[in-house]
């Protein structure tokens, strides 16, 4: 019989880390203590906290390990499988393992991190086994479309949705029951429904992880707007870069189908609905969902002109609904638990919860879940525990390339799609990028708007050429060049792009730019006026200089430095020629007296 069962993350950040190796380890002792009755290994999704993985969590008693290696699984199954002893210095935080030595448990809704979050997209990352389709089905899995097709007529699965509050989570931001309800009203010989998992904001894993973690929600999800919709066939256009997660999803299609959840007269209800995979290249630009669509169709991802919408004409030519994977995630537990389930949660015009990647210069880095209308301040502190090394929280960038920064003083902002955008933000998403007082706001709008150049398809003249004239002008003055013509120039041609693309993507461009201009107008001032990068970061505007009153004369920082720029004699101060120097940091690295600063 079995008595505990040892889960371990099995997504792309743990595996990453070693997790396949803890699972062969953990079998191989569990098997060496004859344990291999009494206690189950079983590879998960996602838990969230990606920084301090690879994961691990016993049950029953849901002890939460941190940053196991192989040579500590030895000891957790003598001690803890074993003896029933917590392996304390294991566990998760100070906090949480100061209460597993008194109370010999510690889960994880007694961390900070996981305190605040409500889980529903999530709900089953890192919770079950995303292979097992019986799993999920424990799990109340499959209820949801069997209620759908047995109990409600499509009108009325569309009015729960509808109802709920639900709106897209791929950026737009647009109502998914009126999404829904405009492709049923279109009568037509075939209509298609595509999930969009072409991820590509930079720091953003949250639908990767949804995939990894819990791919049969998004087929039973899938299948429930097919039924509401009229369509009967679907496809799924994912990343090629994403192999964990097109592995578990073709798996779950398949044993859907086996267990006839796909194909014919599923339920028996006369309903036929099945299931495709497409993969991408990799071009952020199929996000957009007209190019998501002419890409899946063998052509190279442009966007198209709206109007016709997708609802009219979409993949194809046909009537077809778009959503995003986290959009569709939501949908088993609306249909399950009714719309007031979810619009019982979030604000007024954004209701139920939103996942957020978070990475940057947080401590926490990871996936969170939390209702809309939580305050930067909780996500950034409560949950993702601040900045490291005691640095000040200067910004957050709020949904990648097509968002904005949101400042310090923001920070007791609720987060939801209508607040964030009149902040000159975006939801986007849901990456999440956090920086604190070392960074460069104008290197961060150079940064994103690089990407963007890099990923524009190239049809509309404003994108193709208007994003690359911009990117000069960063690079311009990050390099010490700009002039404040050149500050007036690039604000007109931000709005100019802004105003003229064709898609989302040029449309979206400039916020980056944009945002971090109006917030941070002094720093670009400062780039341009006084030559200097206030947070020594470009290169171009930085100089580095030893302190002779602190220079012992070590020499270290002469051995180190890779273009032999600083000289001096033993016991001596040094100096740098700033002719030679590349500004790489080594010296600063090497220094143990700290007598190198950047000015």
């Amino acid at each position: 019989m079995v008595r505990a069962q040892v889960l371990i993350c099995g997504g792309t950040g743990c595996t990453s880390s070693g997790s396949a190796k803890l699972i062969a380890e953990f079998e191989n002792q569990i098997a060496k203590n004859d344990l291999s009755e009494e206690v189950k290994i079983v590879q998960t999704g996602c838990f969230g906290l990606c920084a301090l993985g690879p994961v691990v969590i016993v049950y029953p008693d849901g002890t939460f390990y941190s940053q196991v290696k192989e040579a500590d699984v030895k000891e957790i199954v003598e001690e803890h499988l074993l003896k029933g002893r917590v392996v304390s210095r294991l566990v998760y935080d100070e906090a949480a393992a100061d209460a597993a030595v008194e109370n010999g448990n510690v889960s994880l809704s007694d961390t900070t991190f996981y305190a605040k979050q409500k889980r529903v997209a999530l709900r089953n990352c890192g919770v079950i086994n995303p292979e097992s389709i019986d799993e999920y089905i424990a799990m109340d899995g499959y209820a949801a479309l069997g209620k759908a097709l047995t109990e409600m007529t499509p009108e009325e699965v569309i009015k729960v949705v509808s109802d709920s509050g639900l709106r897209g989570r791929g950026g737009g931001g647009f109502p998914t029951g009126k999404k829904w309800s405009f492709t049923a009203a279109n009568k037509a010989d075939q209509k298609y429904v595509v999930c969009n998992a072409d991820e590509g904001d930079p720091g953003a894993f949250m639908d990767r992880s949804v995939l990894e973690g819990d791919p049969h929600c998004i087929v039973e999800a899938m299948t429930i707007c097919g039924y509401a919709t009229g369509a009967t066939q679907g496809y799924v256009y994912v990343r090629a870069e994403y192999p964990i997660a097109v592995k578990r999803l073709e798996k779950a299609i398949k044993d859907a189908r086996e267990y006839g959840l796909l194909g014919k007269d599923i339920f028996g209800s006369g309903f036929d609905f099945d299931l495709h995979i497409r993969l991408g290249a990799g071009a952020f630009v199929c996000g957009e969902e007209t190019a998501l669509m002419t890409s899946i169709e063998g052509n190279r991802g442009e966007p198209r002109p709206r109007p016709p919408y997708p609802a009219v004409k979409g993949l194809f030519g046909k009537p077809t609904t778009e959503n995003n994977v986290e959009t569709f995630a939501n949908i088993p537990q609306i249909i399950l638990k009714g719309a007031e389930f979810f619009n019982s949660m979030g604000t007024e015009g954004s209701k139920g919860t939103k996942v957020f990647a978070l990475g940057g210069k947080i401590n926490n880095t990871g996936l969170v879940e939390i209702p809309m209308g939580t305050t930067l301040r909780e996500v950034i502190y409560d949950i993702g525990g601040g900045c490291p090394n005691g640095k000040k929280f200067k910004a957050a960038q709020a949904g990648g390339p097509s968002g904005g920064c949101l400042p310090a003083e923001l920070l007791d902002e609720p987060i939801d799609y209508d607040n964030l955008r009149s902040k000159g933000a975006m939801m986007g998403s849901g990456g999440l990028i956090v920086m604190d007082e070392d960074t460069c706001m104008v290197d961060i709008a150079k940064f994103f708007l690089k990407f963007t150049v890099d990923e524009s398809c190239g049809k509309c003249t404003p994108c193709r050429v208007g994003t690359r004239r911009l990117l000069e002008l960063l690079e311009k003055i990050t390099s010490g060049n700009g002039t404040m013509e050149d500050l007036d120039r690039m604000e007109k041609l931000c709005y100019y792009i802004k105003e003229n693309s064709l898609c989302g993507l040029g449309q979206t461009a400039p916020n980056p730019v944009l945002s971090t201009y109006q917030r941070f107008k002094d720093e670009y001032i400062a780039h341009v006026v006084d030559k200097k990068c206030p947070a020594h970061v470009c290169k171009n505007l930085v100089r580095f200089e030893i302190d002779p009153a602190l220079c012992k004369g070590c020499t270290k920082c002469a051995r180190n430095c890779p273009v032999n720029a600083i000289s001096g004699a033993v016991k001596e101060p040094h100096v740098i020629d700033q002719t030679k120097c590349i500004k790489c940091g080594t010296c600063i690295d090497n220094c143990a007296f700290h007598a190198i600063s950047k000015k």
